[in-house]
């Protein structure tokens, strides 16, 4: 009787161990899962509450200028420094440029300003004046190619036809 007390001690001490070196084994891998799954969920919910719409467009080949309006549509805020970071492509279609943002408006760049800013973020509501320069823009009555891009992979494009 006390061999079986014994046996039965011993599979119960190697039981528990056995246990405290799987959960060891396994417990970190699950931390850096969950954190995994956290981070790529917080992402998503940023791409699902940022929507942008292309509200109006206007180009002169004549003065080689262009100004795009668009209205933050989405339910989450879009930081100045995003906007800063975005790329703009403008020119004719089949024959446009990355610009290069810039302060002063010059050939080959864009400026922009949001409208109604009271924090300098780009709130839901608001809506963002992008001006361009380029020698790309087509002449009166052709087609003029318009892409907007945020370093979230949020991306918006129009076609549109120049004026004077």
């Amino acid at each position: 009787m006390s061999s079986e007390t014994f046996t039965t001690a011993m599979f119960l001490i190697a039981a528990i161990i056995s246990a405290g070196v799987l959960i060891n084994a396994v417990f970190p891998v699950i931390y850096t899962l969950s954190g995994t799954i956290s981070s790529s969920s917080h992402k998503v919910d940023e791409r699902l509450s940022t929507d942008v719409k292309i509200v109006t467009t206007y180009a002169s080949g004549g003065s080689n200028t262009a100004r795009i309006w668009l209205k933050n549509i989405g339910a989450g805020r879009i930081a100045d420094a995003d906007i800063q970071k975005a790329d703009v492509f403008l020119g004719a279609q089949g024959d446009f440029i990355r610009l290069t943002r810039a302060t002063v408006l010059a050939d080959g760049t864009w400026t922009y300003e949001i409208l109604e800013d009271t924090n300098n973020n780009w709130d839901p509501g608001e809506t963002l004046c992008i001006e361009a320069q380029t020698a790309k823009i087509p002449a009166r009555e052709e087609i003029v190619y318009f892409q907007f891009v945020l370093p979230t992979g949020l991306s918006r494009s129009t076609t549109f036809t120049a004026g004077d």
